[in-house]
């Protein structure tokens, strides 16, 4: 064998390796895109009912957010209207009931008055001090108390 006979044998070897690793790597790299399409295809296939799903239940929660909204706004309107009630029964009512529970008061204590026997009064005594009590001696003489 000549020496170009020896080279071409190297770069013949030399090919059969390369193109044999590139088939290899061609092979591992296939399998790898197979595995890759099937998680995406299974992903696909789970995530699309869960987004029909999520969609179902925003509308719902929608729905029952303007119901929500409709109650709301009833409720206010029905405490406005208890409130203008309420005033309008004070304004009715509450000045003249509380006329005739002072006039009640009032005719009570004077028929009260007229069956009891008076009372007799101590007799004051000219001359005499005013207890201390009674003349505020707790009381400081600056006015602050």
């Amino acid at each position: 064998m000549s020496g170009g006979e020896v080279a071409g044998l190297l770069v013949a070897v030399f090919w059969a390796i390369l193109v044999s690793f590139l088939a290899v790597v061609l092979v591992r790299l296939a399998q790898t895109l197979k595995a890759a399409t099937r998680l995406v295809t299974g992903v696909t296939e789970q995530a699309v009912p869960l987004l029909t799903e999520a969609s179902e239940t925003v509308r719902s929660a929608q729905s029952q957010l303007s119901r929500v909204d409709a109650i709301a706004s009833d409720v206010q309107e029905v405490t406005a209207n208890a409130s203008a009630l309420s005033s309008t029964v004070s304004t009715a009512f509450g000045g003249p009931l509380v006329k005739v529970a002072a006039f009640g008061y009032g005719v009570r204590r004077a028929l009260g008055r007229r069956n009891d026997p008076p009372r007799s009064r101590r007799p004051v005594v000219v001359g005499r001090s005013v207890p201390a009590a009674r003349r505020g001696a707790g009381r400081r003489r600056d006015g602050k108390d």
